[in-house]
């Protein structure tokens, strides 16, 4: 039976191959997609997910707009990365999908609440907010999530938009304080095994030699998201982050996990929305995340490839 997902993502480049993955993947039962602000606007991160899903050609898929903002701070954007649009790199038609009118919470909170006892995954690949509101409106949905699967956070890379914090816990660490702090079973891919998943230009010439339009998309998107990180950390290729959700759902034995105890700072301006991971145990605080720490680069982009290869 197909696991019962809902993808919440800020679209984005590395959302878009995540959620082509996601779509492409009959293990997974797309209950929906639930766009928050943060890469780009919420204007922006709804119509990119639109998109996406009609280059799929899934226009079937629920698209529930969620949070323009932040649960307390200021929308922090990442425009300087993903482009204008949050999908700069290969131009698609305006889409005529449409857009559902529940909100993202309200259709968080139904969907896990119809799916009954732990038959919900969650898989997030941007900021918490969405989640984090659900679970604050109906905390009865507890129960009904079997696991969080989230892209955030990172210990010994550090930060990627501070010297401590990680995007998606940056642009909304309160939010993610309440979703780490909810006791639910947590898989966390952090910087330092998203770091690990650099693109190749071999591949991404594989990729675009397939032809199809989701492929090309692919090819094209890519190829402007990762002259940011090339730029930034040298010629290594621009890391996948979101995907790492999606292909450790799919093959979990790609990628290497520790146990171990994690809370959000909150408090300090100097370290804000850092990830703090008791990585040697020395709080003797009960470990609550298993953190996603070493993969498979190859297995994982031969997995990508395959599966979006069939849309």
């Amino acid at each position: 039976m197909p696991r019962r997902i809902i993808i919440d993502t800020d679209p984005g480049q590395d959302d878009a191959v995540a959620i082509l993955t996601a779509l492409a993947s009959p293990e997974f039962d797309v209950l929906g997609i639930t766009p928050v602000a943060g890469n780009v606007p919420l204007d922006k991160t709804v119509l990119n997910a639109r998109k996406i899903c009609e280059v799929a050609g899934r226009p079937d898929v629920t698209i529930a707009p969620g949070c323009p903002r932040p649960m307390v701070r200021d929308l922090v954007t990442a425009e300087y990365v993903h482009g204008k649009t949050g999908l700069d790199g290969y131009d698609l038609p305006d889409p005529t999908m449409p857009v559902s009118d529940r909100h993202a919470v309200d259709f968080i909170i139904e969907a896990a609440l119809s799916s009954g006892h732990k038959g919900l995954t969650l898989c997030t690949l941007a900021p918490l907010t969405n989640i984090a509101m659900a679970m604050v409106k109906a905390p009865q949905i507890v129960p009904c999530i079997r696991e969080i699967v989230m892209m955030g956070g990172g210990h010994f890379e550090g930060g990627n938009v501070t010297g401590t914090a990680e995007f998606n816990i940056y642009v909304d660490p309160h939010a993610a304080h309440v979703v780490i702090g909810s006791g639910l079973p947590i898989v966390m891919a952090p910087l330092d095994v998203t770091h690990k998943a650099t693109i190749k230009r071999g591949w991404l010439d594989r990729v675009g030699a397939v032809g199809t339009p989701a492929c090309l998309a692919t090819e094209g998107w890519l190829s402007f998201y990762e002259r940011y990180d090339i730029e930034r950390y040298g010629d290594t290729g621009g890391p996948l982050h979101d995907p790492c959700v999606i292909a450790y759902l799919l093959e979990p034995e790609l990628f290497k996990a520790k146990r171990v105890h994690v809370a959000v700072e909150i408090a300090s301006e100097l370290t804000m929305g850092a990830t703090a991971m008791d990585w040697w145990r020395m709080s003797g605080k009960a470990p609550n995340v298993s953190v996603l720490h070493d993969i498979d680069r190859d297995g994982f982009f031969d997995l990508l490839l395959e599966r979006i290869a069939r849309l």
